[in-house]
C-alpha cells in the first residue's frame, strides 16, 4: 500500500461546483458583477483548449516522428460549450453569433462586426476557502478561464419539452487578433482562498 495515497492538500486543490460564465471578471480581486452573469447553466461548462503541430521531420528520411527539436505548436483552438436554461435578449443575440438586438428582436446578419466578438469568463470555486468572510476578510478561491475574443460558432439552439425547461446549447470559440497575432486566445487563473480573520 506505500503508493496507495493521495496529496495531503487534495481538499484544497478540489475545483467545486459547476461555475458561472460571465462578460467580465478581476482576477486580481477575484470579485463578480451580478449583472456580468450571462445566463443560468445545467449541466456545467466544458472548455477544451487543443495545440496543434507541424512536424517538420515527418518527411526527412531516417528522421523518426515526434522529433522535439523539429516540432512546431502551430496554434490553439479554444472552445467553451454548454447549456443555457434562461435567455435575455441580449443572450440570444450572444448566442446568435453575427446579430443585432433591439427591443427584443434578435436579426441576424450575413457579415461579422468587431462588436460580435468579446471576452467569455468562466470562473468556478476552488479550495478549502470559499467564504468572503465577515466584514470581506478572507477571499474566495476560485478557478477562471479567460477566452479571448470569443464568438458563438454553434449557432442559435433551443429545444423545448412538455413541462420542461428549454434548453439552449452553445458552442463558443476563442480567437486570435491581427492586433496582437502572437497572444493565444485563453488564459487559466487557479488562485487558493484565504480564510477570513478570526
Amino acid at each position: 500500500m506505500k503508493f496507495t495515497q493521495i496529496p495531503e492538500n487534495t481538499f484544497k486543490n478540489i475545483q467545486l461546483n459547476a461555475g458561472v460564465l460571465l462578460k467580465a471578471f478581476t482576477p486580481d480581486t477575484g470579485t463578480l458583477k451580478a449583472t456580468d452573469i450571462l445566463g443560468a447553466t445545467s449541466g456545467g461548462a466544458n472548455f477544451t483548449a487543443t495545440p496543434s503541430f507541424i512536424d517538420f521531420g515527418e518527411d526527412i528520411d531516417n528522421c523518426p516522428k515526434n522529433v522535439k527539436e523539429l516540432k512546431k505548436l502551430d496554434g490553439w483552438e479554444a472552445k467553451m460549450s454548454g447549456t443555457f436554461v434562461t435567455v435575455t435578449a441580449g443572450l440570444a443575440a450572444k448566442l446568435t453569433g453575427a446579430a443585432d438586438e433591439e427591443s427584443g428582436k434578435i436579426t441576424p446578419r450575413n457579415e461579422l462586426k468587431a462588436s460580435d466578438f468579446a471576452d467569455l469568463w468562466w470562473v468556478g470555486d476552488y479550495s478549502a476557502a470559499n467564504d468572503d468572510g465577515a466584514g470581506g476578510t478572507g477571499s474566495a478561491g476560485f478557478c477562471a478561464i479567460r477566452m479571448l475574443n470569443s464568438l458563438s460558432t454553434g449557432g442559435f439552439q433551443i429545444q423545448s419539452g412538455d413541462k420542461t425547461k428549454g434548453q439552449l446549447a452553445f458552442e463558443f470559440t476563442g480567437h486570435y487578433s491581427m492586433d496582437a497575432p502572437e497572444t493565444v486566445p485563453f488564459e487559466i487563473y487557479v488562485k487558493e482562498g484565504t480564510e477570513a480573520a478570526a
